[in-house]
């Protein structure tokens, strides 16, 4: 799913696996005495705000070629500011996506730790090979996302005919644009190694580390690479290992058409706000006519149903977002399209093609999707009935896959039992990365505790203001203090999920 393009607007910012390669866990290296990073001032002067130094560090564009050719990952660090004798050494956040920038999601975002505890480590964030400000930078078509596409749900033959020569189309110019040596190698496993690089470079023996959404995937590789590399870790908002990426996406498709019916709900409560009616029935008819007439005749000529679907998908990501997109329908209604442009072009709608890209060359290669339409085709209709406002958008988002140009791989085995300390925390009807993930990523973790919201339906809405999530994850960082776990295979611990917003104008 779309991780890395919503995350970043959201501030917070896949068949069943093929056959697993058993990764064999790296031995303890030695503390490296001179860093190859030159660190100096940076470009961007929210990271200069932040008391940030940029720099970048060059790694091997194959692992298994280290004297090769090399890629530049960008960075950023944000330097300790307590004393030496309360210095908890290095953390590194790793960003969702794949394709969100690390950089844009993490590098000011250490205030956000209560109680300082950002302020005791290097806080150190980066863009992940192709993306953002590391180089070389993938992008394959960067009008793909634009205006007046096809609808997205294939109700007739040539519709769908239509659909599968852009994906195809796309796929192909993906690989006529980039260099066919990084597609072959920008994979999960990919990045954990740049982190263990980083790592290396920063002269530390090991690393606490904090990952959202897809990062939380990244984490598990690395974990499950590297053990012994780990002094503590973050996950919040877990990736299924067990699915990836097919069949993550379908398991999402109903879970995100659930939250946005909890988006109905809340929006049916403040009627005399927005105006859509007084019932979740009642808002969900002026949303179908709404999408009917869009159908006929986009809004200001651009506004269409896909673009109307894909600023829905900020409502199902959180609920943080759930007054912006009320607001924005309403003036839809109304008849005032502007602020549907306007968001839809926020969410990188158009242009963003660089993390798009980056998310189909990693998600397209970690494991190999089915090449037959065919399956698609049964699967896709298969879920529509259960989440029909959701299924076919995210299923054409990554339909390029069935004709990437780089071979597939094989995904690493999640083993986390070398992995001494996990804090997990989790929604339990987080859309994008389903609740069940994360019980299955704490029994592969025999290190982890998990911190369950229940009834929440945010996605990687850590450092959000939380006041028990947060403190629970500063009180981690600074002392290593997690829940006990708890037999079985359940939570760990409970935390109410941050109240329902309430409109600005309510």
């Amino acid at each position: 799913m779309l991780w890395g393009r919503l995350l970043a607007v959201l501030a917070v910012a896949a068949t069943t696996a093929a056959p697993a390669l058993i990764a064999t866990p790296a031995a303890a290296s030695p503390r490296i005495a001179s860093p190859r990073i030159a660190w100096g001032p940076c470009a961007d002067p929210a990271f200069a705000a932040a008391g940030a130094e940029c720099g970048s560090l060059a790694v091997p564009l194959a692992y298994d070629d280290p004297s090769g050719p090399r890629v530049e990952i960008a960075l950023s660090r944000v330097r300790h500011r307590v004393p030496d004798a309360q210095y908890q050494g290095v953390l590194i956040t790793v960003a969702g996506g794949p394709g969100g920038s690390g950089l844009q999601t993490f590098t000011a975002s250490g205030p956000r730790v209560p109680d300082h505890a950002a302020e005791a480590y290097d806080w150190v964030s980066f863009d992940a090979r192709g993306v953002g400000a590391s180089r070389p930078a993938l992008s394959c078509d960067p009008d793909y996302m634009d205006y007046r596409r096809p609808d997205y749900v294939p109700t007739t033959e040539k519709l769908e005919q239509t659909w599968l020569t852009r994906v195809r189309r796309y796929a192909q110019d993906c690989g006529a644009k980039n260099d066919p040596a990084l597609l072959a190698n920008i994979k999960t496993a990919d990045t954990a190694r740049d982190i263990d690089a980083i790592r290396a470079a920063l002269g530390v023996s090991r690393v606490t580390l904090y990952g959202i959404s897809y990062g939380t995937y990244v984490l598990q590789v690395y974990g499950t690479l590297f053990p012994t590399r780990v002094r503590r870790m973050v996950l919040d908002s877990t990736v299924d290992p067990r699915y990836v990426f097919y069949q993550v996406n379908l398991n999402q498709d109903v879970a995100m058409n659930r939250n946005l019916g909890a988006w109905m709900e809340w929006t049916a409560r403040y009627d005399q706000v927005y105006h859509l009616g007084t019932t979740a029935a009642a808002v969900r008819k002026v949303y179908d006519a709404q999408f009917s007439r869009l159908r006929a005749t986009p809004a200001g000529g651009l506004v269409g149903p896909d673009e109307l679907t894909d600023i829905f998908v900020i409502a199902e990501y959180g609920q943080s977002g759930w007054p912006t997109v009320a607001d924005v329908f309403a003036r839809l209604v109304r008849g005032d399209w502007q602020p549907a442009k306007e968001l839809f072009d926020a969410v990188g709608g158009r242009g963003n093609d660089n993390g798009y890209a980056v998310y189909l060359a990693t998600q397209c290669t970690d494991v190999q999707w089915p090449t037959d339409w065919n399956r698609w085709h049964a699967d896709n209709w298969r879920t529509y009935p259960q989440a029909s406002d959701f299924t076919w958008m995210n299923a054409w988002y990554n339909a390029p896959c069935i004709a990437w140009p780089a071979r597939a791989g094989t995904p690493v085995t999640i083993d986390g039992k070398g992995v001494p300390s996990v804090l997990m925390v989790g929604e339990e009807y987080d859309g994008a990365t389903p609740f069940p993930g994360s019980i299955e990523v704490r029994k592969r973790f025999p290190g982890a505790s998990l911190i369950l919201e229940p009834g929440g339906t945010s996605h990687a809405a850590s450092l959000s203001g939380n006041p028990c999530v947060d403190p629970a994850i500063a009180r981690y960082l600074l002392t290593g203090e997690r829940p006990p776990r708890k037999p079985g295979d359940g939570p760990d611990a409970l935390c109410a999920p941050l109240p329902e917003p309430v409109p600005p104008s309510a």
